[in-house]
């Protein structure tokens, strides 16, 4: 399989998150997609330099404001008296307010939902890297490859369309899907496996009939990103009916993760779109740092068959997946497995 990355990927260097009230050292770092990139390399699968595809494809799924200020945050933000290492908020706008704020402080809590997306000097580098990598590995599917997979880091599902999160500031996968929407004007289902929601993408898509959305994840109720994922949400408008989510208890071993994968995988079927996009978290795994769930590598593996077994153009990528023993195993059994005959 051709996996398809940006070497600007590794300009996005986060220094710390914060977690429970502590500011701890981001678990999103550029040897993330180092490992993942050997793996893929020493497991025979060819590795590509992502093209690059300008502002279109992030145009047809961000707010042009939200752009703007990604491109330029760092700059405006280094340029104050006394201004710490990353674009940080540290003041969020309230229910009963839309004035939209002229000075960088007020515009990084206006499109930051949350402070583990914090911009540094190489962020927006790197998440137009990732975004050019799904884009370029949705081309290669458009040409007749029956499968590609796009190494991206930053990961994306946790970006909405004018606002970034949870370690996502472009969301990677949502492009890719319209990429394709709009090279074919044929439908496309995106099925996120990661062990936390996509709420994002699910956002992006919600009031859409052309894209269907399936995530698999643990449960909001208790676990990030706390206010989207529940099961009552299933879109909007156009939409009704075209988002599906599964959220499952934590501790949940392969036997319920692969049952709730084989719901999503009938209801992409039904829906029977052109292309499938994968949203391929491998944080399900019980040896990453997250332990929300108990996957092993080779249910990994017998996600991969299930999942290709549907036979559609397929586009996998890489959302979280932490620094676990068995990050770089689980990429290489579910790549190795989706190509199997």
């Amino acid at each position: 399989m051709r996996v398809v990355l940006s070497p600007e990927q590794d300009r996005h260097e986060p220094r710390w998150w914060v977690a429970r009230g502590r500011p701890r050292p981001c678990p999103e770092r550029p040897e993330r997609a180092e490992r993942l990139g050997a793996a893929a390399r020493a497991a025979g699968h060819a590795v590509v330099v992502a093209d690059r595809f300008g502002a279109g494809p992030r145009a047809a799924v961000h707010d042009a404001r939200y752009l703007a200020f990604l491109e330029t945050a760092w700059e405006r933000w280094s340029s104050q008296p006394d201004a710490g290492p990353e674009v940080v908020p540290n003041v969020f706008p309230g229910p009963l307010f839309d004035s939209y704020p002229g000075s960088v402080t007020g515009q990084a809590g206006w499109h930051m939902a949350d402070t583990s997306c914090p911009v540094g000097p190489g962020t927006w580098e790197a998440a137009t890297g990732a975004a050019d990598a799904a884009v370029h590995a949705a081309e290669i599917v458009l040409h007749g490859a029956p499968s590609a997979y796009a190494l991206c880091r930053p990961p994306g599902h946790h970006a909405f369309g004018d606002r970034a999160a949870g370690f996502c500031y472009l969301n990677n996968a949502a492009i890719a899907a319209q990429h394709v929407v709009g090279a074919t004007s044929g439908r496309v289902a995106v099925l996120d496996i990661d062990v936390h929601h996509g709420n994002g993408t699910q956002a992006i898509f919600y009031g859409r009939g052309d894209v269907l959305t399936v995530s698999v994840h643990c449960d909001p109720a208790d676990f990030y990103p706390f206010f989207g994922g529940f099961a009552h949400e299933t879109g909007t408008g156009e939409g009704e009916g075209r988002n599906l989510n599964l959220p499952l208890p934590r501790g949940t071993t392969d036997t319920e993760w692969l049952a709730a994968i084989d719901r999503a995988i009938g209801v992409v079927r039904e829906f029977d779109p052109a292309v499938l996009v994968v949203g391929l978290g491998l944080d399900a795994l019980a040896s990453d740092p997250f332990a929300a769930f108990a996957a092993t590598v080779e249910g990994y593996a017998e996600a991969a068959r299930r999942i290709s077994r549907l036979g559609l153009p397929s586009v996998l990528i890489q959302e979280g997946g932490y620094l676990g023993p068995e990050l770089g195993p689980a990429l290489v059994a579910f790549l190795g497995a989706f190509e199997a005959p």
